[in-house]
């Protein structure tokens, strides 16, 4: 991390887990543990959780974020919602092209990139995932996969606008499969994202972007990965859920 130049980011994606009690009940045991983070602290939650989150977590530190957004304002969308909706209820983040949702649900770049204008138009902050799978990393391809998300994803995005945009690596690979990159592997991509986006725009705007690492972080790596210089955060899924340990993800960002 390097602190002067951005903010440290960790973000937990609870995805598909938790009822409203529920929901209720982790954030109350995280809310007490992370109250003197020296960084921002995200609860990203399925849909039906986010009004129960926003009350349980009003007076906070703690910030709340949404798993996916359509990028229509509204429509015949059987079972989305929209970026609008999610202002209109006080979100503030939303992560957008999560591995799950290109790999299940038939997201692509484009789509990516049509999610992001919308939750950009509508005042959110975008968690924006990029990572690719196992094969593509054995073909030594990693980098042009990657480069290639950031680029379409960000088509359009001025440089005003992408200080609303978190990027955060996954590895598809790594994703609840309990293998992680190393940290000098996280980082060698991290810092090729940052180096992507100082084409787009320019080397302070790729300064000052947030890239967190999103494949598999937990309390026993969590420092390793935070100590590389072009790992920002995580997002972190399974470790979210459990309140010491994503205290102690936070703890290792808030060095």
């Amino acid at each position: 991390m390097n602190k002067t130049l951005r903010k440290a980011v960790i973000a937990g994606n609870w995805k598909m887990n938790k009822t409203p009690a529920e929901a209720k009940e982790l954030l109350e045991a995280i809310a007490p543990l992370v109250k003197d983070a020296d960084c921002d602290v995200v609860a990203c939650v399925p849909y039906v959780d986010l009004s129960v989150a926003l009350e349980t977590t009003a007076g906070s530190n703690i910030r709340i974020g949404a798993e996916n957004c359509h990028w229509e304002a509204s429509g015949a969308y059987t079972g989305e919602i929209s970026a609008p909706m999610l202002k209109a209820v006080g979100v503030d983040y939303v992560i957008i092209g999560h591995s799950e949702r290109r790999t299940y649900f038939g997201e692509t770049d484009v789509t990516v990139n049509k999610r992001v204008r919308a939750a950009l138009d509508n005042g959110l902050t975008v968690i924006l995932c990029v990572g690719e799978y196992l094969e593509q990393r054995e073909q030594g391809i990693t980098d042009e996969i990657v480069a290639m998300q950031t680029k379409v994803a960000l088509q359009g995005v001025s440089e005003a606008e992408l200080k609303r945009i978190i990027v955060a690596y996954e590895p598809v690979w790594a994703i609840g499969t309990g293998k992680t990159a190393t940290a000098e592997q996280a980082n060698e991509v991290c810092a090729m994202i940052r180096r992507t986006v100082a084409g787009l725009y320019n080397a302070q705007a790729a300064d000052g972007l947030t890239i967190q690492y999103g494949g598999s972080m937990n309390a026993k790596n969590a420092e390793e990965l935070l100590d590389q210089p072009d790992v920002d955060g995580g997002l972190i899924g399974g470790a979210s859920l459990k309140p010491e340990d994503f205290a102690a993800i936070v703890k290792a960002a808030s060095r």
